[in-house]
């Protein structure tokens, strides 16, 4: 080859060097993957989660970096070129239209950007419609995230997206969102996170911008009929019906009285509270800007905060979350969930002594959820088989479906792998299991000039019906009123007596008690001293009962007592 020809020789593109060949080969690679997930992305009838991060973002990123790879190849090659040799490559790109070659070469250029650009933009919109799905949120991060997913999905709020609640409307949040969510991958990718998963969200947006684009406060007005059927622990399963009004109350003049519960969020009303601790369950300060501007403060006399204390914390303002701060990841409690499983006839009431046994196989402690399937069946199989073989004989398939519908309930409700059940989440809906109402409600929060928080039942509801009060009592309505008199206790709160795990048990082994009424014994009259002994807050507190106390109680009483 002559010297006139080798100078005539165009030197080979910038592009044949190993780094760019490697990068062309990622790039070919995902570009394939992404298509082929795509296809059967769209084919699919189930959906997977991990399907949709590998096409719209595992898939795109890793065809970026092969693209990276393959410019970083090329600048290298230029740089070499232009070290050993100058006049081979010129210091600029030379675009020479008139040339056929060279306009061919730029046409497919322009043409493939405008591919790339429209398939980046697609596959970045479906990346952030992804994100934004429920399938993201609650099934990428499998162990992590299945608590509040599967309670979501038996929740009354399983067809509102995630994001709609922890996110809302607008650029700003979901930029916040997804900066906490790199923190919460990497959390999940290190094993960082905590078991359980802490509530309630100290960043959650406000509820105004999020619950009340579908709930109006403003429109809530009047009472609503509520309904309560809960079983007993007894051999007969015997039922009991609560109907109660609820004084959802008013959130505007325009549509009558504002009172009732949802007097807190009328938007003229600032309620503003200050909690110790990190689950907002113990509130010792609030204060109270009423519709005139009048401000009112409330300390709890048993545990008032002090001048330097209140200057430290920051008050919080109140919203719906507050109250209903379990609005889509409800736990519910063992006997709630057997008793809503009777009502909706998944259980039979007619097998004897079900609603104990099944609580009690519930609130067994364990590790796993295999284990406790297992553990259930094995305890409910036992315990029919040993008592009541006839019977274990006769109802084996009603047997077996209450066995089935127990390990569900177990599977919705309790999570031993992230140490996720009721008792974790406490739930700020009513008062009896937790403090809910009474963290405020409870008649020791009281006013610098005499005012108190009231506890009076008829405020938020009014009792109509209930099957286990006379028919007498049912003819008229009027404020709550126990089954069983309670004498002096009744000024306790409900959680000290009601658990959900298990039945009532007095603190104080006394044998067979069903035959009395708690007044019998505690009773303000007749045995005042010994009243003066229960205000007790937990079972454990009975060590500090006087030596000499079955003295003190009547002694047609102590025949009873199982010591």
């Amino acid at each position: 080859m002559s010297q006139a020809e080798s100078s005539l020789r165009k030197p080979p593109g910038l592009f044949r060097n190993y780094v760019s060949f490697v990068g062309a080969a990622i790039a070919t690679a995902s570009l394939a993957s992404v298509f082929l997930l795509f296809l059967l992305e769209i084919t699919a009838t189930n959906p997977n989660p991990y399907m949709g991060i590998l096409t719209y973002v595992v898939g795109p990123a890793i065809l970026m970096f092969g693209l990276a790879v393959i410019g970083v190849g090329m600048l290298l090659e230029r740089r070499r070129r232009r070290r050993h040799a100058p006049s081979e490559v010129a210091a600029y790109p030379k675009l020479d239209l008139n040339d056929p070659h060279a306009r061919r070469a730029f046409l497919a250029f322009i043409f493939l950007v405008f591919i790339f650009i429209s398939a980046s933009a697609f596959g970045s919109y479906q990346a952030y419609e992804f994100s934004d799905s429920v399938t993201f949120c609650g099934q990428t991060c499998h162990t992590v995230m299945k608590p509040e997913f599967v309670a979501y999905r038996a929740g009354a709020h399983a067809r509102v997206r995630c994001v709609d609640c922890h996110v809302g409307p607008g650029a700003g949040w979901y930029v916040r969102s997804k900066i906490s969510g790199a923190y919460q991958l990497y959390s999940v990718t290190f094993h960082k996170y905590p078991r359980p998963i802490t509530t309630p969200v100290h960043n959650l947006r406000p509820a105004p911008e999020t619950c009340e684009q579908c709930h109006w406060p403003e429109k809530f007005f009047g009472a609503q009929l509520k309904v309560f059927n809960h079983y007993a622990y007894d051999e007969k399963n015997t039922p009991r019906q609560i109907r109660m009004l609820i004084n959802v109350g008013g959130g505007s003049p325009a549509t009558g009285l504002v009172t009732g519960i949802h007097w807190h969020m009328n938007i003229a009303n600032e309620v503003t509270y200050i909690a110790t601790d990190d689950h907002r369950q113990v509130i010792p300060w609030v204060r109270i800007k009423d519709m005139q501007g009048r401000v009112t403060e409330y300390s709890d006399r048993n545990r008032p905060l002090t001048a330097d204390q209140l200057k430290s914390m920051t008050p919080r303002r109140m919203d719906c979350v507050d109250c209903h701060n379990r609005p889509a990841h409800v736990y519910l409690p063992p006997d709630l969930a057997v008793d809503q499983a009777f009502v909706a006839s998944r259980l039979d009431a007619s097998v004897p002594f079900l609603k104990r046994e099944a609580v009690a196989a519930l609130t067994k402690p364990y590790t796993t959820t295999d284990e406790a399937l297992k553990s259930i069946a094995a305890h409910l199989n036992d315990f029919y088989r040993v008592n009541y073989p006839d019977l274990y004989a006769q109802k084996k398939p009603a047997l077996d479906g209450a066995i089935v519908e127990i390990q569900r309930i177990y599977q919705t409700y309790f999570f031993p792998e992230m140490k996720t059940d009721w008792q974790t989440h406490p739930n700020n809906i009513g008062h009896l299991y937790f403090q809910g109402c009474f963290r405020c409600h409870d008649g020791d929060h009281v006013s610098s000039d005499g005012r108190v928080i009231k506890n009076d039942c008829n405020t938020c509801h009014t009792v109509i019906y209930d099957t286990a009060a006379p028919p007498a009592a049912n003819v008229s309505t009027g404020p709550f009123k126990h089954p069983v008199d309670l004498g002096d206790l009744a000024k306790h709160q409900c959680s000290f007596c009601h658990k959900a795990n298990q039945p009532f048990r007095h603190p104080i082994n006394l044998g067979d008690i069903s035959q009395f009424q708690c007044s019998d014994c505690h009773t303000e009259n007749k045995t005042r001293k010994q009243s003066r002994l229960w205000p007790m807050r937990s079972p454990g507190q009975v060590s500090q009962l006087p030596f000499n106390w079955p003295s003190m109680i009547e002694p047609q009483f102590r025949r009873h007592l199982a010591f």
